[in-house]
């Protein structure tokens, strides 16, 4: 089993691309984090530090997209958020193709403590118009998303997380991801759990359990928020008739929410949230904050038996 953590499929990709010269690298004083820092090594020329100075860093990379450069701006998830107005009017609004990364999202971020772990930043991107929001599960998948928003006709914004997780993909399939559509990566007609990020292989997990019980489960990494797969979802809707979401984010506004939104209006199906209740985080180790706040492979089992329980009664 391959641990890695998604922030390293970030640098990764950067360097990857390095040989485009419309390609250029903003770091807001935490490239060593975000791992920004790769192409800064190698390419100090086309990379440029912009110090404590979020909501700059967001214009400067605005004003170098309108000139045709490719920028990607990283720096904490939480302090992307400093920047929102910047990226609101300065970014999304005029559709200007800048790529942003918040690291270190969520609560599995641990010890940083409840001023540093963001639990709403999908939610906050997610409103925006024009604005493309994706959360990887692994460092393959973080790499090859990165890569594709080379050709990707409009901002975005990507979370990865700092702590090593079970690498779900090979290189292969990672690179048969696309924007915007779910990827599939277990099959079951019982429930269907869609996760996000560090979620998905604590949703692989609850499958293998699930499994023993009888219960077979569709899990789908869930990589691309919004634009939303509307489509797959019916149509798992209709094949499992429960669904569960999980995520370590807020259920409000996230993947949670766009799912109950998407099944609203589509195909009203019995969905049951795992993810952060309307509260923040606090300071611990990622394990024991993953209980505690009820973000394990044990809460979706339950919530699978609850969301299946419904079906049928």
């Amino acid at each position: 089993m391959t641990l890695a953590a998604s922030r390293d499929g970030y640098g990764a990709a950067l360097l990857d691309m390095a040989n485009d010269e419309r390609i250029v690298v903003l770091e807001a004083d935490l490239g060593k984090s975000t791992k920004s820092c790769l192409f800064r090594a190698e390419h100090p020329n086309r990379t440029f530090s912009m110090g404590i100075a979020e909501q700059n860093m967001m214009l400067v990379a605005a004003g170098m997209a309108s000139t045709g450069k490719i920028p990607f701006a990283s720096t904490f998830a939480i302090f992307t958020e400093r920047g929102f107005e910047q990226v609101r009017n300065g970014i999304a609004r005029p559709n200007l193709k800048v790529h942003l990364c918040g690291s270190h999202g969520g609560i599995h971020t641990g010890t940083d403590g409840s001023s540093a772990q963001s639990i709403e930043d999908l939610a906050i991107y997610r409103t925006l118009p024009n604005m493309t929001v994706m959360h990887p599960c692994d460092d393959l998948s973080t790499k090859a998303l990165t890569k594709a928003l080379v050709e990707h006709d409009r901002p975005s914004y990507t979370r990865t997380a700092r702590n090593k997780t079970k690498r779900i993909y090979s290189e292969e399939q990672a690179n048969s991801l696309e924007i915007g559509k779910f990827s599939i990566i277990r099959e079951g007609e019982d429930v269907a759990i869609l996760a996000c990020g560090v979620m998905v292989s604590e949703a692989m997990d609850a499958a293998d359990i699930l499994a023993t019980e009888g219960v077979k489960a569709t899990v789908v990494d869930v990589h691309t928020i919004k634009p939303f797969d509307h489509d797959a979802l019916s149509s798992l809707a209709q094949k499992c008739g429960a669904i569960v979401s999980a995520e370590d984010h807020s259920i409000i506004g996230g993947l949670g929410g766009a799912v109950a939104e998407s099944l609203a209006a589509n195909h009203p199906t019995p969905l049951e949230q795992v993810g952060v209740k309307d509260v923040f985080g606090m300071s611990g180790q990622p394990h024991e904050l993953m209980e505690h706040y009820g973000l394990t492979m044990a809460n979706i089992v339950d919530a699978a038996h609850k969301a299946i329980s419904r079906r049928t009664a």
